[in-house]
């Protein structure tokens, strides 16, 4: 049996997509060429921003093609921001959980601030309305993460950014960790937010596709030159990306959005695997992302844990991808003020919700074994 379960990694393709992206491969045209054999590759984005923009509710001119969703990120925040000090006209204020393409954005700039958050990873908005508050000389650009994929914390997107436009501040949100099992709605946010980014190979496209929405009043400038995006963001177009990315959300299925799966391994540990305890916002809040489940199994470490599963046909991570080669905490761990002993301990599995009864199943009984083999070495 093999049961993945890391989806907040990356996804794979449908067999429907595959077979849509086999009929589009000899469609070879630069999209940016005037004769004919242009013309569809031209369409293929066009319809493709149309469903992009239907996905979050939003206007299509509004829709950008970035290279991933570290590009959009990077853009969001350094497309603002000059190196210039003497025109540089913006404080950033990150969050010290959010990925890495943009917690390096924001410390790469001229002025940053890091935010503070709670236990459980939430953005303190006490102390983002106090900050604001005692930073006015510049334009605050406050960037956090709609929803954290390694620990699963959901922030107030809405309460935010009325902070964030209270202090005449701009607002920059990642959703690529949110929007695989949480719908966004454009309408509804986009009195708040100001930049909002994403990634498609977390929504069942191909890896190397991205999207930046951009408020009509932000004016960005471009880090790749080029007449591309209007000219936002320069390059011949990824066409194929673009196209897997569209076909991905018009058929997206947010069965992931359920989280009865997660649950049910969620209630096995507590019931059945003691020394064990859940990292981020608790399960009842309502703030966790449906699909994830991190988990704090002390005694054990995490990577260990990770490969006992894998030799068992299940794969899971010890937290965010961008991190699994790093030996150090993450950031998140480290803001939300985990025992460092414990950071070491953690596995996360975020899961499809089409998962059958008997792979949670195998998926219990594995992760018992493993944990209890494991504890049992470190008796000796």
């Amino acid at each position: 049996m093999n049961i993945y379960l890391d989806h907040a990694a990356t996804t794979g393709l449908s067999d429907s997509m595959k077979q849509y992206l086999t009929s589009v491969l000899d469609l070879w045209g630069n999209p940016s060429s005037l004769y004919s054999i242009s013309d569809k590759p031209r369409q293929i984005i066009s319809d493709a921003r149309q469903s992009v923009a239907k996905f979050i509710n939003a206007d299509p001119k509004d829709i950008y093609f970035t290279p991933s969703g570290s590009g959009s990120n990077t853009l969001a925040v350094k497309g603002l921001t000059s190196e210039n000090p003497s025109k540089n006209h913006y404080e950033v204020f990150y969050s010290p959980t959010a990925h890495k393409s943009m917690l390096k954005a924001c410390e790469a700039c001229i002025y940053h601030t890091a935010l503070k958050v709670n236990s459980a990873g939430e953005i303190d908005c006490v102390y983002l309305d106090d900050v604001l508050t005692r930073h006015n000389a510049l334009k605050p650009l406050v960037c956090i993460e709609a929803g954290n994929s390694e620990i699963g914390t959901i922030n107030d997107v809405v309460n935010i950014g009325s902070i964030v436009h209270g202090h005449n501040g701009i607002l920059a949100v990642d959703a690529t960790g949110y929007i695989p099992s949480c719908k966004v709605n454009m309408k509804q946010w986009e009195n708040y937010v100001d930049l909002l980014t994403f990634s498609g190979h977390k929504l069942h496209a191909l890896k190397g596709i991205g999207v930046l929405w951009k408020c009509k009043d932000i004016d960005l400038k471009p880090l790749i030159y080029g007449s591309q995006e209007q000219s936002l963001i320069g390059g011949t177009e990824n066409v194929l990306g673009i196209a897997s990315l569209g076909k991905a959300v018009e058929d997206y299925n947010y069965s992931s959005g359920a989280p009865n799966n997660r649950d049910y391994i969620y209630h096995y540990i507590v019931n059945h695997i003691p020394d064990s305890y859940l990292v981020g916002a608790s399960i009842e809040s309502g703030k966790r992302l449906p699909h994830n489940l991190y988990i704090c199994f002390k005694g054990v470490e995490g990577e260990s844990l990770m490969i006992l599963l894998d030799l068992n046909g299940i794969q899971v991570s010890t937290g965010s991808a961008c991190n699994s080669r790093n030996r150090s905490a993450s950031a998140t761990l480290s803001a939300i003020g985990m025992d460092e002993k414990d950071t070491h301990s953690c596995i996360r599995l975020t899961f499809s919700g089409r998962e059958t009864p008997e792979e949670l199943d195998y998926v219990c009984d594995i992760l018992k074994q493993c944990v209890e083999s494991l504890r049992w070495l470190n008796t000796k």
